[in-house]
């Protein structure tokens, strides 16, 4: 029988994968630790993990030499680590050059360049025979005016290797507002019709099953005030698309061989649009969207497939289900916010997890992913969990008490 392989698993900020990786693999995991970074790691994740072997790769030490001592610090260890798993996109480009150096599975930096840049994603998609928005590199204010002379307005401008819309703007005129000194950028043309979003898990370069996720609100507007949500649609309702075809394409094109991959498009009358891919777990709580969804452990699958196993996708249910991001409207002191018990007794609310509590120092920011916690809505339908999710807002209520804190990632 093959041994049980131990997997090394980039550990950049707390998480529900991560503490199921920690609950499920104790004695089979190890983290992968960024020194600068460890100020996003709270005192109570750390204590959480703190049974868990961690390798802290140091802040301005070349990465060859990080790995070496990787290397011989994992010989130390009781079974060292032989397969790797990283659930970051931000952490994508380094993560994947050490696991490289440290002898791991890994992205190749072409791979990485083609989910991280997104003209070259964008590039990639072409070649693949998929339709994309049109698109151009620029670097002035003038690049995107000229853009947008031969396009129209509105104009999608982000840095090419953006996340979670972070410094994303929708542009109906000129960016007079916008520092662009210092980054690449992309200017895109605005897509109307639906934005859906799915994923899928690949083992041995085939993908085993896509889900789809309906957004009730776009993440453009999301980061205006819309409602932050996304509801897996295991119900049949999702969009008339070959979804694992469209996405076996990519995955052959790419040359990927195993992982979760998590990508948004367009449909417009009928018509497909490809937007953007990422080779890692999808954010905000999309993943146990399927596993609510669907009855089966989404979490177990994942870790199944990043550690040389093809998963059983054995499905319980067949319903919608999804994760409602819960407001967190400035920055301050938490006077007051709606306890879990309440939103747990409001219908079809299956789990509610708040981040802040009454004396918490929050912070805002202007990305899709900034909230005070979420809740879990299953129902029959993606408009009854909608309708819910929207009687979950008008319950919650979160008081703070401002401050001069700048914005910063909570």
């Amino acid at each position: 029988m093959t041994e049980d392989p131990v997997l090394l698993l980039v550990d950049d900020r707390p998480s529900t994968f991560t503490r199921y990786a920690a609950r499920a693999l104790d004695g089979r995991l190890v983290l992968l630790r960024f020194a600068a970074l460890h100020r996003d790691l709270s005192p109570e994740h750390l204590d959480a993990t703190a049974h868990l072997p961690a390798f802290w790769v140091r802040d301005g030490v070349p990465l060859r030499d990080e790995a070496r001592r990787y290397k011989e610090w994992a010989a130390r260890l009781p079974r060292p680590p032989s397969r790797f798993c990283n659930p970051s996109e931000p952490r994508q480009s380094v993560a994947q050059r050490f696991a490289g150096l440290a002898g791991l599975p890994h992205l190749s930096r072409r791979q990485v360049r083609w989910v991280r840049d997104k003209a070259a994603m964008k590039e990639r998609f072409r070649e693949l025979g998929l339709r994309t928005a049109r698109w151009a590199r620029v670097r002035t204010p003038a690049h995107v005016e000229r853009f947008a002379a031969r396009h129209g307005w509105p104009v999608v401008l982000k840095p090419v290797d953006s996340f979670a819309c972070v410094d994303t703007h929708r542009l109906t005129g000129p960016p007079a507002h916008l520092r662009m000194e210092g980054r690449e950028w992309l200017a895109e043309e605005h897509i109307g019709g639906t934005e859906w979003e799915v994923c899928a898990l690949i083992h041995g370069g085939r993908v085993l099953d896509a889900w789809p996720s309906a957004m009730p609100c776009r993440p453009l507007d999301i980061v205006d005030g819309a409602m932050n949500a996304n509801i897996s649609v295991g119900s049949g309702e999702g969009p008339t698309v070959d979804l694992r075809g469209m996405l076996q394409r990519i995955v052959t094109g790419m040359g990927i061989d195993h992982g979760y991959a998590h990508m948004e498009f367009f449909l417009v009358d009928g018509v497909v649009y490809a937007s953007e891919i990422g080779v890692r777990l999808a954010g905000c709580e999309i993943p146990a969207n399927h596993g609510h969804a669907y009855g089966f452990d989404v979490f177990g699958a994942t870790l199944d497939v990043y550690r040389g196993r093809r998963p059983a996708l054995d499905y319980g249910e067949r319903r919608c289900a999804g994760d409602l991001l819960l407001p967190l409207p400035g920055s301050g002191t938490v006077r007051s916010v709606t306890s879990r018990e309440e939103l747990l007794r409001i219908p079809g609310v299956l789990d509610a997890v708040l981040k802040v509590g009454a004396g918490d120092v929050v912070a805002a920011r202007r990305a899709s992913h900034n909230a005070s916690g979420y809740v879990h809505v299953a129902g029959a339908s993606v408009g009854e969990v909608e309708r819910r999710m929207r009687e979950v807002l008008s319950a919650f209520a979160i008081e703070l008490v401002p401050t001069a804190l700048s914005e910063e990632r909570i």
